[in-house]
Protein backbone atom coordinates (compact mmCIF):
# COMPACT_ATOMS: atom_id res chain seq x y z
CA UNK A 1 0.00 0.00 0.00
CA UNK A 2 1.41 3.50 -0.95
CA UNK A 3 1.91 6.51 1.50
CA UNK A 4 -0.68 8.06 0.05
CA UNK A 5 -3.41 6.03 0.04
CA UNK A 6 -2.68 4.74 3.91
CA UNK A 7 -2.57 8.60 4.67
CA UNK A 8 -6.25 8.60 3.39
CA UNK A 9 -7.40 5.81 5.02
CA UNK A 10 -6.02 7.35 8.23
CA UNK A 11 -8.18 10.50 7.75
CA UNK A 12 -11.11 8.19 6.93
CA UNK A 13 -10.73 6.46 10.24
CA UNK A 14 -10.33 9.88 12.04
CA UNK A 15 -13.02 11.41 10.35
CA UNK A 16 -15.41 8.23 11.21
CA UNK A 17 -14.17 8.20 14.60
CA UNK A 18 -14.65 11.47 15.74
CA UNK A 19 -18.13 11.37 13.65
CA UNK A 20 -19.43 8.41 15.49
CA UNK A 21 -17.66 10.44 19.13
CA UNK A 22 -19.89 13.58 18.12
CA UNK A 23 -22.91 11.83 17.07
CA UNK A 24 -22.86 10.04 20.55
CA UNK A 25 -22.32 12.96 22.69
CA UNK A 26 -25.07 14.92 21.12
CA UNK A 27 -27.30 12.27 21.61
CA UNK A 28 -26.21 11.52 25.20
CA UNK A 29 -27.07 15.25 25.83
CA UNK A 30 -30.17 15.39 24.19
CA UNK A 31 -33.37 14.48 25.32
CA UNK A 32 -36.49 14.06 23.88
CA UNK A 33 -39.23 14.42 26.09
CA UNK A 34 -43.32 13.48 23.70
CA UNK A 35 -46.46 15.37 25.33
CA UNK A 36 -49.47 14.59 24.40
CA UNK A 37 -52.36 17.25 25.26
CA UNK A 38 -55.03 19.30 23.67
CA UNK A 39 -55.64 22.21 22.40
CA UNK A 40 -55.64 25.17 25.19
CA UNK A 41 -55.01 22.07 27.72
CA UNK A 42 -51.59 23.91 28.29
CA UNK A 43 -50.07 27.30 26.63
CA UNK A 44 -48.28 26.63 23.51
CA UNK A 45 -45.68 29.30 24.14
CA UNK A 46 -44.81 28.07 27.56
CA UNK A 47 -44.13 24.59 26.68
CA UNK A 48 -41.98 26.27 23.83
CA UNK A 49 -40.34 27.90 26.44
CA UNK A 50 -39.27 24.23 28.20
CA UNK A 51 -36.47 23.82 26.13
CA UNK A 52 -34.54 27.46 26.92
CA UNK A 53 -35.39 26.63 30.94
CA UNK A 54 -33.68 23.02 30.23
CA UNK A 55 -31.39 23.29 27.57
CA UNK A 56 -30.70 19.42 27.52
CA UNK A 57 -34.44 18.91 27.14
CA UNK A 58 -36.30 18.67 23.70
CA UNK A 59 -40.26 18.90 23.77
CA UNK A 60 -42.10 16.86 20.99
CA UNK A 61 -45.54 18.22 21.89
CA UNK A 62 -48.29 16.00 20.26
CA UNK A 63 -51.32 18.19 20.31
CA UNK A 64 -53.70 14.97 20.01
CA UNK A 65 -57.56 15.83 18.14
CA UNK A 66 -60.81 13.72 18.39
CA UNK A 67 -61.71 11.57 21.44
CA UNK A 68 -58.25 12.29 23.47
CA UNK A 69 -59.67 9.82 26.42
CA UNK A 70 -60.54 6.91 24.31
CA UNK A 71 -56.88 7.67 22.23
CA UNK A 72 -55.10 7.19 26.05
CA UNK A 73 -57.37 4.12 27.26
CA UNK A 74 -56.69 2.37 23.58
CA UNK A 75 -52.81 3.33 24.52
CA UNK A 76 -52.75 1.90 28.29
CA UNK A 77 -54.52 -1.22 27.01
CA UNK A 78 -52.15 -2.27 24.50
CA UNK A 79 -49.51 -2.45 26.85
CA UNK A 80 -47.14 -0.17 25.28
CA UNK A 81 -46.26 3.10 23.78
CA UNK A 82 -47.30 6.68 24.83
CA UNK A 83 -45.27 9.93 25.56
CA UNK A 84 -43.57 10.70 28.44
CA UNK A 85 -45.88 13.25 29.50
CA UNK A 86 -49.82 13.31 29.12
CA UNK A 87 -52.54 15.53 30.31
CA UNK A 88 -55.93 14.34 31.73
CA UNK A 89 -59.14 16.17 32.12
CA UNK A 90 -61.22 15.76 35.21
CA UNK A 91 -62.00 11.99 34.29
CA UNK A 92 -58.51 11.42 36.17
CA UNK A 93 -60.20 8.79 38.72
CA UNK A 94 -61.20 6.78 35.84
CA UNK A 95 -57.40 5.92 35.06
CA UNK A 96 -57.10 5.08 38.71
CA UNK A 97 -57.17 1.33 37.90
CA UNK A 98 -54.52 1.59 35.65
CA UNK A 99 -52.04 3.42 37.94
CA UNK A 100 -49.38 0.77 37.59
CA UNK A 101 -48.98 2.41 33.82
CA UNK A 102 -47.97 5.95 36.13
CA UNK A 103 -44.72 7.57 37.70
CA UNK A 104 -45.33 7.79 41.74
CA UNK A 105 -44.85 11.70 41.52
CA UNK A 106 -44.57 11.50 45.21
CA UNK A 107 -41.17 9.00 44.11
CA UNK A 108 -39.99 12.14 41.94
CA UNK A 109 -40.29 15.06 44.09
CA UNK A 110 -44.18 16.11 44.84
CA UNK A 111 -43.99 15.95 48.32
CA UNK A 112 -41.83 19.15 47.97
CA UNK A 113 -44.11 21.22 46.14
CA UNK A 114 -47.77 19.95 46.89
CA UNK A 115 -48.23 22.77 49.57
CA UNK A 116 -48.10 25.74 46.77
CA UNK A 117 -51.57 23.51 45.22
CA UNK A 118 -54.85 23.59 46.33
CA UNK A 119 -55.17 20.72 48.77
CA UNK A 120 -58.77 19.73 47.30
CA UNK A 121 -56.74 19.51 43.66
CA UNK A 122 -53.70 17.95 45.18
CA UNK A 123 -56.06 15.19 46.36
CA UNK A 124 -58.02 14.47 43.19
CA UNK A 125 -54.71 13.20 41.14
CA UNK A 126 -54.07 10.75 44.62
CA UNK A 127 -55.16 7.19 44.15
CA UNK A 128 -57.01 5.55 47.10
CA UNK A 129 -54.00 3.56 47.57
CA UNK A 130 -52.19 6.60 48.32
CA UNK A 131 -50.29 7.00 44.97
CA UNK A 132 -49.78 10.59 43.01
CA UNK A 133 -50.18 10.06 39.64
CA UNK A 134 -51.13 13.04 37.77
CA UNK A 135 -50.24 16.77 38.79
CA UNK A 136 -53.14 19.60 39.05
CA UNK A 137 -52.86 21.87 36.04
CA UNK A 138 -55.98 24.43 36.28
CA UNK A 139 -59.66 24.34 38.10
CA UNK A 140 -63.20 24.98 37.45
CA UNK A 141 -64.70 26.92 40.60
CA UNK A 142 -68.47 27.92 40.33
CA UNK A 143 -70.41 30.40 41.04
CA UNK A 144 -73.76 32.29 40.13
CA UNK A 145 -73.77 34.29 36.89
CA UNK A 146 -76.66 36.74 36.96
CA UNK A 147 -77.90 39.39 34.80
CA UNK A 148 -77.92 42.69 37.60
CA UNK A 149 -79.89 44.85 34.57
CA UNK A 150 -83.05 42.26 34.79
CA UNK A 151 -82.28 41.68 38.52
CA UNK A 152 -82.47 45.13 39.51
CA UNK A 153 -85.82 45.95 37.58
CA UNK A 154 -87.30 43.08 39.66
CA UNK A 155 -86.61 44.13 42.77
CA UNK A 156 -83.26 41.74 43.99
CA UNK A 157 -79.72 42.62 45.12
CA UNK A 158 -77.45 43.56 42.26
CA UNK A 159 -74.13 43.71 44.22
CA UNK A 160 -71.98 40.71 44.22
CA UNK A 161 -71.83 40.69 47.99
CA UNK A 162 -75.48 41.39 48.39
CA UNK A 163 -76.18 38.44 45.87
CA UNK A 164 -74.74 36.28 47.83
CA UNK A 165 -75.93 37.43 51.17
CA UNK A 166 -79.46 37.14 50.07
CA UNK A 167 -79.64 34.21 47.58
CA UNK A 168 -77.03 32.54 49.94
CA UNK A 169 -79.56 29.46 49.93
CA UNK A 170 -81.11 27.79 47.12
CA UNK A 171 -84.31 27.98 48.42
CA UNK A 172 -83.66 31.69 49.06
CA UNK A 173 -82.55 32.00 44.93
CA UNK A 174 -85.77 30.00 44.19
CA UNK A 175 -87.99 32.26 45.66
CA UNK A 176 -86.02 34.93 43.79
CA UNK A 177 -86.73 32.98 40.94
CA UNK A 178 -90.21 33.47 41.77
CA UNK A 179 -90.49 37.07 42.62
CA UNK A 180 -87.89 37.75 39.16
CA UNK A 181 -90.11 35.82 37.35
CA UNK A 182 -93.74 37.19 38.30
CA UNK A 183 -92.03 41.14 37.30
CA UNK A 184 -91.68 39.56 33.91
CA UNK A 185 -95.00 38.31 33.38
CA UNK A 186 -92.79 34.46 32.95
CA UNK A 187 -91.05 35.66 30.10
CA UNK A 188 -87.84 36.07 31.80
CA UNK A 189 -86.50 32.36 33.64
CA UNK A 190 -84.32 32.25 36.42
CA UNK A 191 -82.23 29.64 35.18
CA UNK A 192 -81.00 27.97 32.21
CA UNK A 193 -81.46 24.17 32.80
CA UNK A 194 -81.88 21.87 35.81
CA UNK A 195 -79.24 19.45 35.19
CA UNK A 196 -77.00 22.70 36.66
CA UNK A 197 -78.42 22.65 39.09
CA UNK A 198 -77.92 18.73 39.86
CA UNK A 199 -74.31 19.60 39.17
CA UNK A 200 -73.62 22.57 41.54
CA UNK A 201 -74.68 20.77 44.68
CA UNK A 202 -73.04 17.74 43.64
CA UNK A 203 -70.08 20.10 43.50
CA UNK A 204 -70.83 21.44 46.67
CA UNK A 205 -70.45 18.25 47.99
CA UNK A 206 -67.34 15.58 49.67
CA UNK A 207 -69.50 12.56 49.31
CA UNK A 208 -70.93 12.11 46.31
CA UNK A 209 -71.56 8.65 44.13
CA UNK A 210 -68.55 6.47 45.71
CA UNK A 211 -66.76 5.68 48.92
CA UNK A 212 -62.67 5.47 48.75
CA UNK A 213 -63.37 1.67 48.42
CA UNK A 214 -65.51 1.79 45.37
CA UNK A 215 -68.98 1.63 47.10
CA UNK A 216 -71.89 2.89 45.47
CA UNK A 217 -73.34 5.59 48.35
CA UNK A 218 -75.94 7.53 46.00
CA UNK A 219 -78.83 6.24 47.98
CA UNK A 220 -77.42 6.54 51.70
CA UNK A 221 -77.72 9.79 53.41
CA UNK A 222 -74.49 10.91 53.52
CA UNK A 223 -74.30 11.19 49.50
CA UNK A 224 -75.51 14.23 47.88
CA UNK A 225 -77.00 12.40 45.28
CA UNK A 226 -81.00 12.60 46.31
CA UNK A 227 -80.57 16.32 47.79
CA UNK A 228 -79.51 17.30 44.31
CA UNK A 229 -82.07 15.28 42.59
CA UNK A 230 -85.00 16.92 44.94
CA UNK A 231 -83.77 20.35 44.20
CA UNK A 232 -83.18 19.89 40.47
CA UNK A 233 -86.90 18.44 40.43
CA UNK A 234 -88.25 21.50 42.55
CA UNK A 235 -86.63 23.96 40.14
CA UNK A 236 -88.64 22.02 37.27
CA UNK A 237 -92.06 22.22 39.00
CA UNK A 238 -91.39 25.68 40.28
CA UNK A 239 -90.66 26.55 36.52
CA UNK A 240 -88.05 28.53 37.24
CA UNK A 241 -86.06 26.27 34.24
CA UNK A 242 -85.97 27.97 30.41
CA UNK A 243 -85.01 24.23 29.29
CA UNK A 244 -81.87 25.38 27.33
CA UNK A 245 -78.88 23.12 27.75
CA UNK A 246 -75.82 24.96 27.94
CA UNK A 247 -73.64 26.07 24.89
CA UNK A 248 -76.46 24.90 22.26
CA UNK A 249 -77.10 27.51 19.70
CA UNK A 250 -81.20 27.93 22.19
CA UNK A 251 -78.74 28.59 25.42
CA UNK A 252 -76.63 31.01 23.07
CA UNK A 253 -79.75 33.05 22.20
CA UNK A 254 -81.32 32.94 25.64
CA UNK A 255 -78.15 34.29 27.02
CA UNK A 256 -78.03 37.21 24.02
CA UNK A 257 -81.59 38.37 24.26
CA UNK A 258 -82.51 38.00 27.90
CA UNK A 259 -84.60 35.28 28.05
CA UNK A 260 -81.93 33.92 31.28
CA UNK A 261 -81.38 35.62 34.14
CA UNK A 262 -78.96 33.66 36.07
CA UNK A 263 -77.22 30.19 35.81
CA UNK A 264 -74.88 28.69 37.95
CA UNK A 265 -71.19 27.73 36.20
CA UNK A 266 -67.54 27.02 36.35
CA UNK A 267 -65.13 29.96 35.45
CA UNK A 268 -64.81 28.47 32.20
CA UNK A 269 -68.42 29.63 31.32
CA UNK A 270 -67.38 33.28 31.19
CA UNK A 271 -65.39 32.82 27.65
CA UNK A 272 -68.60 30.94 26.65
CA UNK A 273 -71.31 33.12 27.44
CA UNK A 274 -68.70 36.52 26.30
CA UNK A 275 -69.16 34.47 22.87
CA UNK A 276 -72.22 33.46 22.91
CA UNK A 277 -73.61 36.72 24.22
CA UNK A 278 -71.96 39.84 22.89
CA UNK A 279 -74.99 42.24 23.37
CA UNK A 280 -75.48 42.24 26.74
CA UNK A 281 -71.59 43.33 27.39
CA UNK A 282 -71.45 45.22 30.81
CA UNK A 283 -74.62 43.60 32.13
CA UNK A 284 -73.40 40.61 33.65
CA UNK A 285 -72.06 39.93 37.49
CA UNK A 286 -71.08 36.91 39.14
CA UNK A 287 -71.69 35.87 42.82
CA UNK A 288 -70.91 33.32 45.11
CA UNK A 289 -73.30 30.47 44.46
CA UNK A 290 -76.29 29.67 46.56
CA UNK A 291 -75.52 26.54 48.62
CA UNK A 292 -71.87 26.77 48.94
CA UNK A 293 -68.26 26.58 46.80
CA UNK A 294 -67.80 23.84 44.06
CA UNK A 295 -65.72 23.09 41.12
CA UNK A 296 -66.55 21.37 37.93
CA UNK A 297 -63.63 20.41 35.50
CA UNK A 298 -60.04 21.17 35.65
CA UNK A 299 -57.23 19.40 34.26
CA UNK A 300 -53.83 17.43 34.96
CA UNK A 301 -50.30 16.29 34.05
CA UNK A 302 -48.79 12.72 34.56
CA UNK A 303 -45.79 10.50 33.79
CA UNK A 304 -45.90 7.17 31.66
CA UNK A 305 -44.14 4.24 32.44
CA UNK A 306 -42.74 3.80 29.18
CA UNK A 307 -40.87 7.29 30.11
CA UNK A 308 -36.81 6.91 29.55
CA UNK A 309 -36.34 9.94 31.67
CA UNK A 310 -38.88 10.54 34.60
CA UNK A 311 -37.18 12.94 36.94
CA UNK A 312 -36.76 15.18 33.93
CA UNK A 313 -40.19 14.87 32.83
CA UNK A 314 -41.45 15.72 36.53
CA UNK A 315 -39.14 18.38 36.78
CA UNK A 316 -41.04 19.90 33.27
CA UNK A 317 -44.20 20.04 34.72
CA UNK A 318 -43.44 21.51 37.71
CA UNK A 319 -41.91 23.93 35.90
CA UNK A 320 -45.16 24.44 33.65
CA UNK A 321 -47.49 24.10 36.46
CA UNK A 322 -45.42 26.73 39.32
CA UNK A 323 -47.56 29.91 40.19
CA UNK A 324 -45.85 32.38 38.13
CA UNK A 325 -46.42 29.92 35.19
CA UNK A 326 -49.95 29.41 35.94
CA UNK A 327 -50.69 33.28 36.03
CA UNK A 328 -49.38 33.40 32.83
CA UNK A 329 -51.97 30.09 31.42
CA UNK A 330 -54.45 32.33 32.81
CA UNK A 331 -53.82 35.41 31.10
CA UNK A 332 -53.01 33.82 28.08
CA UNK A 333 -55.70 31.33 27.34
CA UNK A 334 -58.07 31.51 30.62
CA UNK A 335 -56.79 28.09 32.63
CA UNK A 336 -57.77 29.09 36.09
CA UNK A 337 -55.51 28.60 38.67
CA UNK A 338 -54.69 25.35 40.91
CA UNK A 339 -51.77 26.79 43.18
CA UNK A 340 -52.49 29.11 45.81
CA UNK A 341 -50.11 31.76 45.47
CA UNK A 342 -51.97 32.61 41.88
CA UNK A 343 -55.00 33.12 43.17
CA UNK A 344 -53.74 36.25 44.83
CA UNK A 345 -52.09 37.09 41.43
CA UNK A 346 -52.78 41.19 40.71
CA UNK A 347 -54.79 40.20 37.36
CA UNK A 348 -57.36 38.45 39.71
CA UNK A 349 -58.20 41.65 40.70
CA UNK A 350 -58.62 43.38 37.17
CA UNK A 351 -61.85 44.87 36.41
CA UNK A 352 -63.71 43.18 33.34
CA UNK A 353 -65.86 45.21 31.14
CA UNK A 354 -68.08 42.49 29.98
CA UNK A 355 -68.96 41.91 33.68
CA UNK A 356 -69.49 45.81 34.52
CA UNK A 357 -65.52 46.19 35.62
CA UNK A 358 -66.60 43.96 38.73
CA UNK A 359 -63.10 41.92 39.42
CA UNK A 360 -64.47 38.32 39.11
CA UNK A 361 -61.48 37.11 39.49
CA UNK A 362 -61.61 37.71 43.11
CA UNK A 363 -65.08 35.42 43.28
CA UNK A 364 -63.91 32.64 41.45
CA UNK A 365 -61.05 32.52 43.71
CA UNK A 366 -62.27 32.83 46.90
CA UNK A 367 -64.89 29.99 45.78
CA UNK A 368 -61.80 28.00 44.83
CA UNK A 369 -60.24 28.34 48.17
CA UNK A 370 -63.70 26.27 49.78
CA UNK A 371 -64.18 23.76 47.59
CA UNK A 372 -64.33 20.35 49.19
CA UNK A 373 -62.06 17.38 48.98
CA UNK A 374 -64.34 14.73 46.92
CA UNK A 375 -63.89 11.27 45.72
CA UNK A 376 -65.41 10.85 42.37
CA UNK A 377 -64.80 6.77 41.82
CA UNK A 378 -64.26 5.40 37.96
CA UNK A 379 -67.49 5.30 36.80
CA UNK A 380 -68.67 8.78 37.94
CA UNK A 381 -69.32 10.14 34.35
CA UNK A 382 -71.34 6.94 33.38
CA UNK A 383 -73.49 7.50 36.64
CA UNK A 384 -73.77 11.25 36.43
CA UNK A 385 -75.06 10.61 32.52
CA UNK A 386 -77.71 8.44 33.35
CA UNK A 387 -79.45 10.66 36.25
CA UNK A 388 -78.69 13.69 34.13
CA UNK A 389 -80.63 11.65 31.49
CA UNK A 390 -83.43 11.06 33.73
CA UNK A 391 -83.84 14.36 35.04
CA UNK A 392 -84.16 15.59 31.34
CA UNK A 393 -87.19 13.50 30.83
CA UNK A 394 -88.45 15.08 34.14
CA UNK A 395 -87.91 18.74 32.97
CA UNK A 396 -88.39 18.29 28.61
CA UNK A 397 -90.84 15.29 28.81
CA UNK A 398 -92.79 15.54 32.49
CA UNK A 399 -91.72 12.06 33.59
CA UNK A 400 -92.80 11.84 36.72
CA UNK A 401 -89.96 12.42 39.22
CA UNK A 402 -90.58 9.61 41.37
CA UNK A 403 -90.44 7.45 38.56
CA UNK A 404 -87.74 8.28 36.99
CA UNK A 405 -85.42 8.64 40.18
CA UNK A 406 -86.08 4.70 40.31
CA UNK A 407 -85.69 4.18 36.65
CA UNK A 408 -82.41 5.94 37.69
CA UNK A 409 -81.06 3.58 40.38
CA UNK A 410 -82.04 0.78 38.72
CA UNK A 411 -80.05 1.31 35.34
CA UNK A 412 -76.74 2.77 37.70
CA UNK A 413 -76.89 -0.91 39.50
CA UNK A 414 -76.99 -2.52 36.14
CA UNK A 415 -74.09 -0.48 34.92
CA UNK A 416 -71.81 -0.68 38.09
CA UNK A 417 -72.32 -4.66 37.59
CA UNK A 418 -70.76 -4.30 34.33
Amino acid sequence: MNTRRMVSLGLLILVLIISGCTGNASTEKTKTLTLWYWNRSLDDELIKSVEKEFPGIRIDAQKIGGDFKSKLKTTLAAGSGGPDIVAFNDWVAELFTSSDRFYDLYELGAKEIEPDFLDWKWKLGVTPEGAMIALPIDTGPTALYYRADLFEEAGLPTEPEDVHEQLGTWDQYFEAGQKLQEHFDQKVKMLDNITNIYTQINAQSDRIYFAEDGTFIGESAESSMKTAYDTAVKASQMKLSANVNTSSSEWNAAMNNGRVASFVGAVWMKEILMQAAPETTGKWRVARAPGGDGNNGGSFLAIMKTSKYPQEAFDVMKYIQNPENQVQSFKKINLFPSAKDALDAPVMKEPEEFFGNQATGEVFSESARNVKPAYFGGKFANVNGIVNRELSSVALQGKNPDKAWADALARVKKELLR
